[in-house]
């Protein structure tokens, strides 16, 4: 009865500490998944700048609007006022993240769970076209055109001039940008959330929590294809 006691307890020891071991080397390897997991989630870092929304939109503007520069309104708000028309804006806004930015943030959250904090969201706006409307005749014309200043402002009207008028038109498209940019930034947001815990479950989390509260919206330039 003894030794059957002393061979059950020494079994009971072994299992035991069998158990224990088989926990700590699951610990072990939990650990070395977490650390493997890790590794593969900060390749995030090499995708670079990722853009992740795109918005095409136009922009009526008439007289009435007084968004002009000085320069502007000694002319556009004549020839809008007394020619009746109105010009159109067609504008491209693109939206990116760059996650080589140290503001990009990997933080782990346990079991496989990642908070990525989102760096400044820098957008692009992009002068598609700009043209006149004619309201009397109902049909659209090129923007400065030779033909349509000469004959409402005269020979005086220069090459210079022009330029003036599309520098104008690039400072006003970038502040109309920015008005469509704060109405959008709830869409710019849920694009970037799904792109990013796409790309992070692909990279192995268990699961993803963006966070854009320190995300700014920054313009970063406008150019123009007029």
């Amino acid at each position: 009865m003894d030794a059957f006691l002393i061979g059950a307890l020494i079994g009971f020891l072994v299992a035991v500490i069998a158990v224990l071991l088989l926990k700590r080397r699951g610990r072990r390897a939990s650990r070395g998944m977490d650390v493997r997991i890790h590794a593969s989630i900060e390749e995030l870092r090499s995708v670079g700048e990722l853009v992740v929304f795109k918005m095409i939109t136009k922009e009526i503007v008439t007289a009435a609007d007084h968004w002009f520069g000085e320069f502007g309104k000694r002319y556009l708000t004549w020839l809008m006022s007394n020619k009746k028309m109105a010009m159109i804006f067609e504008f491209e806004i693109d939206f990116r993240y760059d996650l080589r930015s140290n503001d990009f943030v990997i933080e782990p959250s346990g079991a496989g769970s990642y908070r990525l904090k989102m760096p400044k969201c820098f957008y692009q706006t992009h002068i598609r076209d700009v043209y006149f409307y004619d309201e009397q005749s109902s049909k659209l014309l090129p923007w400065l055109i030779p033909d349509l200043l000469n004959r409402a402002f005269g020979p005086a009207f220069n090459e210079s001039d022009k330029n003036r008028l599309k520098e104008e038109a690039k400072q006003q498209a970038g502040l109309m940008a920015g008005d469509f940019v704060e109405k959008m930034r709830s869409e710019v947001q849920g694009s970037a959330r799904k792109t990013m815990e796409t790309l992070g479950k692909a990279f192995g989390a268990a699961s993803v929590t963006v966070d854009f509260s320190d995300s700014e919206l920054i313009q970063t330039k406008v150019d123009a294809a007029v």
